[in-house]
Parts: structure tokens; C-alpha cells; sequence
């Protein structure tokens, strides 16, 4: 069976697909190169400046051909009369997402496999086929593109047997897995990032020097205390304090509404 090699458009649908953030796409693309032609066509590893150009010309393509996100159409992820490369024709569509299923893996080293139904996706993919030649396809693409089922409990499954109405685990290869280095994509970059901005600081206290530290305010504590009941004046009856914090009951009104003594 062929083994199959990603393109440009195959790496622009993933950001696409998964809503890769804009600024992290050149690191997302830095990691894919750096796996070499294990991963990408032969043409693509030659020089990462030529490599990052295509898959921005490919970003351009999909999102005027309206594959914006998760919720897009996949046929929208091909042009108008491409060719299917593992599958048959009339199962394109199940070829395009099980190559975002396989990316996904690959730039996802801490996930250990994915949960999909075959059988549903038959119909959310609008293939139009028998289903002989569905089941023969989905076991095309899983070989080429060097993934393996499991049951929900672990064991191997065998697609040729057929594929079940149920949730499968689909994972990398072992012998795949193992021959991706850097599997940890995402703490390499979290790590890229507190470089940089360890960085970024240091320049900026070359050029700014350090801030003082802003004292706290107190202007809280006084407001509270202005707020306070200063007591009864010198003097004063009880009464007369009294009758300054209280109205007698019979002028009290509600809120908004004018005493008898202002009506006119």
C-alpha cells in the first residue's frame, strides 16, 4: 500500500480545521519541516522559506473557497476536479478529513488516540457510495496513512473484518510514532514562548531601566472612616441628634414620590 506524504494544502487545512492561532502558524510549520520527507513531499523540505509560501498561498485558496473552520464543508477542503490519492473518487471526502485526523496526532504528542465512528461519518461526509466500498476504503486510508483502530477497551481491531456501528480509538503506528522525535510539540513551544518574552524583558529594561514599585493607596481607609458617624455635637439633646439621623414616621414617603408639603 502507498504510503501517503503530506502537502501545503494538507498543512493549511489543519490550521484551518483546528483554528490554529494566526501567530503560532510559522511555529506549527517550523515543527512539521523539521520532521523532513518522513512527513512532507520531497519539495516541501528543501527550504522552510519556500515551504511557509505555499502554505500561505494554500490559506488564501481555502478560505475563498469558504473552509474557514470545523463547522466547514471538507469537500470544500479539495478543488473542483481534484483527484483522490489513496481513496476512490466518490470517498474524497473521507480521504481530506482522515489526513486532519492524522495531523492532528502528529502535532499532538500528549494525545494518545481519537474517538470516531465509521459509520456515522459515512453519512456527515455525504459520500454516496455502497457501503462494501466505504468499509474498503476506510481501511485504504488508515493503512496508508499508518494508523491503527482499537476498541473502547484497548485491543486491536481489525477493519477488514468490517466496520462496527460503534466508537473506535484511532491512533498513530508504533513503529510511526516512534520515528517522530520531538513528540512534545507543545511544551516546545510553550517553552519557545518564555524565551522570547524572558527576552523581550531584558531588552526592555535595557532601554527603560526598572519601575519602582507603586506604593499601595490608603485613600480606601480614609473614605471609610469619612464615612463613619462622627457622633453626637457637643451640647445637643438626645433628641435633637436623634431626629437629625431619623424622620418621624408619619413624613416618611416612598422614594421618588413628592411630600404633601411640596405639591402644588
Amino acid at each position: 500500500m502507498h504510503t501517503y506524504i503530506f502537502n501545503s494544502r494538507d498543512v493549511a487545512a489543519y490550521f484551518k480545521y483546528f483554528s490554529v492561532p494566526s501567530y503560532l502558524e510559522v511555529s506549527y510549520m517550523q515543527y512539521i519541516f523539521n520532521l523532513g520527507n518522513k512527513i512532507l513531499a520531497e519539495p516541501l523540505t528543501r527550504d522552510f522559506e519556500h515551504f511557509k509560501n505555499e502554505v500561505f498561498r494554500e490559506l488564501y485558496f481555502l478560505w475563498a473557497n469558504g473552509f474557514e473552520g470545523e463547522r466547514s464543508d471538507i469537500s470544500a477542503m479539495t478543488a473542483d476536479g481534484q483527484l483522490a490519492l489513496i481513496c476512490d473518487q466518490e470517498c474524497i471526502n473521507l480521504e481530506s478529513y482522515m489526513k486532519l485526523i492524522c495531523l492532528h496526532l502528529i502535532f499532538s504528542g500528549n494525545l494518545p488516540y481519537i474517538n470516531l465512528n465509521f459509520t456515522g461519518m459515512m453519512f456527515q461526509l455525504g459520500l454516496k457510495c455502497d457501503i462494501d466500498v466505504y468499509e474498503e476504503n476506510v481501511r485504504k486510508i488508515m493503512e496508508s496513512l499508518r494508523l491503527v483502530a482499537y476498541d473502547s477497551f484497548g485491543h486491536s481491531f481489525d477493519l477488514g473484518l468490517g466496520v462496527p456501528d460503534e466508537l473506535l480509538r484511532i491512533s498513530l503506528r508504533e513503529d510511526f510514532k516512534a520515528g517522530i522525535v520531538n513528540r512534545n510539540f507543545r511544551e516546545s513551544l510553550k517553552n519557545e514562548q518564555q524565551s522570547w518574552l524572558a527576552e523581550l524583558k531584558d531588552k526592555s529594561l535595557k532601554v527603560f531601566g526598572s519601575i519602582p514599585a507603586r506604593r499601595r493607596s490608603t485613600s480606601g481607609g480614609r473614605a471609610s472612616g469619612a464615612r463613619q458617624n462622627p457622633g453626637p455635637v457637643s451640647g445637643a439633646k438626645y433628641s435633637d441628634t436623634a431626629s437629625a439621623t431619623q424622620m418621624p414616621s408619619n413624613i416618611v414617603q416612598p422614594k421618588g414620590a413628592p411630600s404633601k408639603g411640596n405639591r402644588k
